[in-house]
């Protein structure tokens, strides 16, 4: 008898069309894991100089691995599991890879100004949805507060933080961020930070809210990376912005 009722009860589970508990949407296993960083790093280790320049024509032989590479991040949209970490590396990469291909796409470019509204247009999609760089940077990366993203991202400019010669990953992220923090902060070429004559990067102009709520606060952030700190009521201003692409 309770097993004919067990039957019943099982025959109108299904008819009613409810999925069972362990279905996909259900599992936390069929949750997707962060992509595999190595191709773009491969990448980045041949094409990506130590003086900030970028092999251009390089990646434009590799461009079947460029894409295969986006690809695999657009179909590998970062869940609420992933750690912190996990998406700080996703989407930066993200950045950096499609910024390249969008000067592919234009090459050769003098400049990325040179090409019609490079951070609005819709370049690429998380998952189902499109994005532009502006959105990626502004209303993802941004809001991870992650100040050092600034220092990370790459705009294909020589003002720009340059391009590492590798990818970012999660296990290794904090290492990364504090060298590229430390490393822009006391490149000449885009600070200047001689007591007493100090200009640095717009960067520090255009984001200084990320960085510091004034201009002592912003003055204490660099001296945290500083190799000779600056005194504390330090006067400075900005270097203009070279836009010219980042090309040998």
């Amino acid at each position: 008898m309770a097993r004919n009722i067990l039957t019943i009860l099982l025959i109108l589970l299904l008819g009613s069309g409810a999925a069972p508990a362990y279905a996909a949407g259900a599992d936390p296993l069929y949750e997707q894991q962060p992509p595999d960083h190595s191709a773009w790093d491969k990448l980045l280790r041949q094409n990506s100089y130590p003086d900030g320049t970028v092999n251009y024509n390089g990646f434009a032989l590799q461009r079947a691995e460029l894409e295969s590479y986006i690809r695999s991040l657009e179909d590998t949209p970062p869940s609420e599991s992933w750690s912190r970490e996990e998406k700080l590396a996703y989407y930066i990469n993200l950045y950096n890879a499609v910024t390249v291909r969008l000067i592919l796409d234009h090459f050769p470019v003098e400049s990325i100004l040179n090409i019609r509204n490079p951070w609005g247009q819709k370049l690429f999609r998380i998952g189902d949805a499109q994005h532009t760089l502006n959105e990626l940077e502004h209303e993802i990366l941004r809001k991870l507060d992650e100040p050092r993203i600034h220092f990370a991202i790459n705009c294909a400019s020589f003002s720009c933080p340059v391009l590492q010669p590798f990818a970012f990953t999660a296990s290794e992220l904090e290492t990364q961020l504090e060298m590229v923090a430390r490393n822009f902060i006391n490149d000449p070429k885009r600070n200047r930070t001689r007591p007493g004559s100090v200009s640095l990067s717009r960067i520090f102009k255009w984001y200084r809210e990320d960085f510091a709520p004034s201009r002592s606060g912003l003055i204490e952030y660099i001296n945290g990376y500083l190799e000779t700190p600056l005194p504390q009521d330090a006067d400075f201003d900005f270097l203009p912005y070279d836009w010219s692409l980042n090309r040998p």
